[in-house]
């Protein structure tokens, strides 16, 4: 089981940066896969960016691939999601989240763990 806390959201104007983290507690952290997913207001989650165990493989959807990067070092239990060329649209909860699912997946169904989220605002 792991335990997930996600920071660094905020208030930004479009074209500006922010850097969110995830500290992840708990067994095992390197055996978790991990996605960050977004939700805005009356709109359903939406997946944002995915990294392997080993931190080698990444994956984005085109809305964000080119201007967020996922990363992660797991000798400190983190995650992290760097996200460039902030818009508008950007704006939503974001959610940090585990799998110990074997296949690469954009699913949050497939996400057994989930973080509280943090608020992200882009202002144009």
């Amino acid at each position: 089981q792991v335990q997930l806390v996600e920071s660094g959201g905020g208030l930004v104007q479009a074209g500006g940066s922010l850097r969110l983290s995830c500290a992840a507690s708990g067994r095992a952290f390197i055996n978790y896969k991990m996605a960050w997913f977004r939700q805005a207001p009356g709109k359903e989650r939406e997946f944002v960016a995915y990294i392997r165990r080993n931190g080698v493989g990444t994956y984005y959807p085109d809305s964000v691939k080119g201007r967020f990067t996922i990363s992660r070092d797991n000798a400190r239990n983190m995650v992290y999601l760097q996200m460039n060329s902030l818009k508008p649209e950007d704006t939503a909860i974001y959610y940090c989240a585990a799998t110990g699912a074997d296949s690469v997946t954009i699913v949050a169904s497939a996400y057994g763990y989930w973080g509280q989220g943090t608020q992200v605002t882009v202002s144009s």
